[in-house]
């Protein structure tokens, strides 16, 4: 109801003063048939269901989704709060500002990459997981969007192997980026499993950075986030 960025608050004791007037769309569980179904009986606002009896509603609709906006246009939300679900998901992204016309300096971008990666892998290791899905997120400066992702044989929380992924994915976005400049950049993390459920791969000597990675973890945990960092961030990097 505030978005983008807005704050709204709806005081205690006045929630169907809030609710009433929305149009019937606002309901949760309201999608296009069912709005048509309403409307086309002048059932166009929150309050207009709300004043229905139940079993009207359950004869229109069916018994489950009837009973269900019968709770919701009085404010009575029978459902549970759900907690403890797992994040599906580990991401951070950076606005870079409008392009230069001559373009944005491949360096600047290439260290807001270094600093998104490290950020996520941070997290992804702290929360004791692992990811075997790279996601590169893009904003162009005619405002478009697009997204790069791949897929890893095997999953992982090293810095170095994210790194890598992700500055591959924009290398191949980099026709696009030069055409239409590049406004923000961000990384995602997915396809995420507990660190210690994953198969190892043969052969087991390949290159690894988890050591450097843990080392590095532990000295930002203790002495906090800047006590370490790359000396490509040291310049003007956040």
């Amino acid at each position: 109801m505030a978005k983008p960025d807005g704050l709204l608050v709806v005081p205690p004791e006045r929630e169907l003063e809030f609710l009433h007037p929305l149009p019937v769309e606002r309901l949760w569980g309201v999608g296009r048939v069912t709005a048509t179904k309403l409307r086309d009986r002048g059932i166009t606002t929150v309050a207009d269901v709300a004043r229905l009896p139940e079993a009207v509603l359950v004869s229109m609709l069916g018994k489950a989704a009837g009973c269900h906006l019968h709770a919701l246009a009085r404010n009575d939300d029978p459902r549970p709060v759900q907690t403890g679900r797992r994040r599906r998901s580990i991401g951070a992204q950076r606005a870079l500002g409008r392009p230069a016309p001559g373009g944005r300096d491949a360096a600047a971008v290439d260290a807001a990459l270094v600093a998104l990666v490290d950020r996520v892998a941070r997290r992804l290791r702290g929360a004791g997981r692992v990811a075997r899905t790279v996601v590169l997120r893009l904003r162009f400066g005619d405002f478009s969007r697009a997204t790069r992702s791949h897929t890893l044989p095997q999953a992982t929380a090293e810095t170095r192997t994210i790194l890598d992924t992700a500055r591959a994915l924009l290398a191949e976005a980099e026709p696009v980026v030069a055409r239409l400049g590049l406004t923000l950049v961000g990384i995602a993390v997915t396809n995420l499993a507990d660190d210690g459920t994953v198969q190892l791969p043969l052969p087991f000597d390949g290159p690894g950075g988890g050591a450097l990675d843990t080392a590095l973890d532990d000295v930002r945990a203790r002495f906090g986030p800047d006590a370490v960092t790359r000396a490509v961030l040291l310049p003007g990097g956040p």
